[in-house]
């Protein structure tokens, strides 16, 4: 049997599984509830934080025979025919690959016809903002005078994109980033419905580089379970998600206190033996020293910091043996030559210099 992934195999089927976005769904649940379903919503947020997942659910909902409080009942045939994705009725268009007129065109023209079994016809729109100009003027016309029956969910990442025109006629949802709570407790549950061992820094560690994205989690977690058969642990976590490690980042930074050109080169050699690019070394070294700087002005970083609880504490010990002005010099000048060390031709020598460059100045 062909393996499903898992952020696919774990897409939230009704309203109750939906992560950390209780503002949506309780007023989606609301209007199903009532009945006030509206004929356009827009779904705003980053990536991985359940635009489409919601999207589904909610069209499910309007159109369960069997609906529980506002919920789908997942049971009834019409969910059964939406979870299949086989009911001609509910349309998920994907507008980075059909933006042109022509598919908003005939779109249009097909939401003239009654639903074919179910109550409504509801098309949700990924990545909306994809869509060219006259698309965009195509699209308008139907929201302005939509059939009865006829629901358009636009999903987005870039609402600022969106013409004003379009933003008017949509009841408008901005999705926020899950927390790495949130995040971890999702994790846990589906390692151990997996029968997958995994170490709790692994797990924060998953959470935390996945900047509020649900989505982005899962997958990593997926790749880390086929990468080994024994426990996951935070290295594992860091080889998969080709991240620096924290001591490397540390190291260097160590170097750069002490004045240490020998560390520096070491931690640089070190790296690249690893496979590591130098940009990816530069951005891991720009996203430390902003932390040693958080370190400095803050008693407890751990709100403000995408770390675990032993690696904090070593920036903590770091912060002690540079002064502010010192970090705020390094991160402007490293990231000044970040898109520079990106075109070198020598890039591991220019980084070199870089680093060597600090001490110098």
């Amino acid at each position: 049997m062909a393996h499903i992934a898992l952020y696919r195999e774990w897409r939230p089927t009704s309203f109750e599984k939906v992560v950390e976005q209780e503002h949506i769904t309780k007023t989606l649940k609301r209007a199903v509830v009532t009945g006030r379903i509206s004929h356009a919503y827009l779904f705003s947020g980053t990536r991985g934080t359940g635009k489409t997942s919601l999207a589904k659910i909610f069209a499910r909902a309007v159109n369960c025979l069997d609906p529980k409080d506002g919920e789908p009942c997942n049971k009834c045939e019409i969910c059964k025919k939406a979870l299949d994705e086989t009911l001609m009725d509910i349309a998920e268009i994907d507008a980075a690959s059909n933006n042109s007129v022509d598919n908003i065109r005939r779109i249009c023209d097909e939401v003239n016809y009654m639903p074919s079994l179910a109550k409504f016809k509801v098309y949700i729109i990924d990545e909306v903002h994809m869509l060219s100009t006259s698309a965009f003027n195509a699209l308008l016309k139907t929201l302005e005078e939509p059939p009865s029956y006829a629901i358009f969910i636009l999903c987005t990442t870039e609402p600022n994109k969106l013409p004003a025109t379009v933003l008017s006629r949509c009841q408008r949802f901005d999705f926020h980033r899950i927390t790495v709570k949130g995040i971890e407790q999702r994790l846990k549950l589906i390692a151990k419905a997996e029968n997958e061992n995994i170490t709790d820094d692994a797990t924060e560690m998953i959470a935390r580089i996945s900047f509020g994205a649900m989505r982005d989690a899962i997958s990593l977690l997926d790749q880390c379970i086929s990468s080994t058969d024994k426990t996951i642990e935070v290295e594992d976590v860091l080889n998969c998600a080709g991240l620096i490690d924290e001591k490397s980042n540390a190291k260097v930074s160590k170097a750069l206190a002490e004045n240490d050109v020998k560390g520096i080169l070491s931690s640089v050699n070190d790296v690249i033996a690893e496979g590591k690019s130098p940009s990816r070394f530069l951005s891991g070294l720009l996203g430390y020293l902003r932390n040693i700087l958080v370190c400095m002005n803050i008693n407890d970083p751990s709100d403000f910091i995408e770390a675990d609880s032993n690696a904090i504490e070593q920036m903590k010990t770091l912060s002690k043996m540079f002064d502010a002005d010192t970090v705020i010099r390094y991160i402007k000048e490293l990231s000044e030559n970040e898109a520079v060390l990106r075109r070198a031709s020598q890039p591991k020598t220019y980084l070199e210099i870089m680093l060597i460059g600090l001490l110098v100045k």
